[in-house]
């Protein structure tokens, strides 16, 4: 029996994760997700999957972010027509994440072709896939609930467990048996955190042989959650006093949900002034919809407090969701004070680069990030606090105020991460292999797992490493 392992994306970096786990000569994709950076890297690496279709046996996604599931269209439209497996809230999640990224795709092309056309440039640029394929790939979904063991291959049994990170995300636990001998193997997905709102903690899966751990703060810890309320109460009430805006970039998927339920016990506690809060991105509203119809994933807290109470956790009298065009754009001659929420998060597309269009040159304004900024994003050089910023081929001054809460994330930092890989038994781990991290967060993750007693390597991109 031959079992190995090789990485095609989030391979010291963090977006586009894609992994294969081979099982004699037959490959099990686990997530297929889009790079986002630079453009021109991000469209090189977009286009190739990096694996011909007609060698994957199933399909495996674990959560659905946009850098997990946003290729999984190019895999049905290069003729994939397998099995794809997720949680039924994940299904959900994806297919929202997918048909959102097939719409702009298509918008992005139409206004970059007027842009080149005003310039009198060539324009031949073409969406990765059209919303045809994106709900192609979403008939192909397979939904199985948490810990309900099923077979995706011979001898090859696939398990979910709750990862903790977003509605729905999972960690993917695989039994390969081949002549009386068993080797599982790990895979956590994106890593969540203990004690947040909303959804349960990461589960405790058996004991695996291998394990495929993320890394994104493998160099980090996180604020304390009640040090970034105080300081979302400060930013809040600063910015009422001034009149001004605070943008915030979020991901429509649970960082949407969470900040809305931050603001939600702000005001309730008086600690705030009412001020109005725009969720600009119709994907946000259809997500925070999933999430109403998902309480299997919801932790105790908010079932006790808000289920049973039927009370919302995700709407109150200063909450608005826009929908149109036209209601986005009238957000920016909406006087202050105010506040905008909008997709993406790391600034790369979406309504949040027309709002900081019009608003990063005004002092009065604060951009507020809340979550991980990739390297080369647009997202990474605001929270940088760089001068003047690019976007859309404009060159603007910023002048807005640039304030960063990091204990928003949805992954777990390197002692959360170290804490949940003790609270698991370890007595069968031969190694750990780190993906989904930058260099240096690797680099220092590894040092800490080592020093821990964890046998760790870092996987390489395109490296093929066996497993028993």
């Amino acid at each position: 029996m031959a079992i190995t392992f090789y990485s095609l994306g989030a391979a010291e970096e963090v977006t586009g994760s894609k992994h294969v786990l081979e099982v004699d000569s037959k490959s099990y994709l686990i997530d297929c997700g889009a790079f986002q950076g630079s453009r021109a890297e991000a469209e090189r690496k977009n286009r190739n999957l990096g694996i011909a279709v007609d060698r994957i046996e199933a399909a495996v996604l674990t959560h659905g972010h946009l850098d997990h599931c946003g290729l999984l269209p190019c895999l049905t439209k290069a003729g994939y027509r397998g099995n794809i497996y997720a949680t039924p809230a994940t299904r959900d999640i994806a297919s929202l994440i997918m048909l959102d990224s097939a719409h702009i795709q298509a918008r992005d092309a139409v206004y970059l072709q007027r842009q080149a056309q005003k310039k009198g440039e060539r324009f031949d640029w073409e969406p990765l896939y059209s919303e045809l394929d994106a709900i192609q790939a979403a008939s192909q979904f397979v939904g199985v609930s948490y810990e309900r063991p099923f077979c995706i291959g011979d001898g090859v049994k696939l398990e979910f467990y709750d990862a903790g990170h977003i509605l729905g995300s999972a960690m993917a636990f695989f039994t390969i048996t081949r002549d009386g001998k068993e080797t599982r193997v790990l895979c956590s997905g994106d890593l969540g955190r203990k004690g947040m709102p909303i959804i349960r903690d990461p589960g405790k899966p058996p004991a695996p042989d291998y394990l495929v751990l993320e890394s994104t703060y493998g160099d980090r810890l996180h604020d304390r959650v009640d040090n970034a309320l105080t300081k979302l109460r400060e930013i809040t009430r600063r910015t009422a006093r001034n009149r001004g805006k605070i943008l915030i970039p979020a991901f429509a998927i649970e960082r949407t949900q969470e900040l809305v339920y931050y603001f939600h016990l702000l005001e309730d506690e008086g600690l705030t002034p009412e001020i109005p809060i725009y969720v600009d991105s119709p994907m946000a509203a259809n997500a925070t919809t999933i999430f109403q119809v998902h309480p299997e994933c919801y932790d105790e807290a908010i079932y006790q407090a808000f289920i049973k109470h039927h009370k919302n956790p995700f709407g109150f009298n200063a909450l608005r969701f826009t929908t149109s065009v036209d209601e986005s754009k009238a957000l920016n001659n909406h006087p202050g004070p105010l506040i905008i929420i909008s997709a993406d998060g790391m600034c790369e597309a979406g309504r949040i680069q027309h709002h900081l269009i019009h608003n990063i040159g005004d002092p009065n304004v604060t951009i507020l990030t809340v979550g991980y900024m990739a390297q080369n994003t647009l997202g990474r050089r605001i929270r940088d606090k760089a001068s003047e910023v690019k976007i859309h081929g404009q060159v603007l001054k910023r002048r807005a105020a640039v304030e960063e809460i990091n204990a928003f994330s949805a992954h777990a930092d390197y002692a959360e991460a170290g804490a949940w890989l003790d609270s698991i038994d370890t007595s069968r781990l031969k190694k750990i292999f780190l993906v989904h991290g930058e260099h240096e967060a690797q680099s220092a993750f590894q040092r800490y797992l080592t020093e821990k007693g964890y046998n760790v390597e870092i996987a390489r991109y395109g490296e093929t490493y066996g497993m028993g």
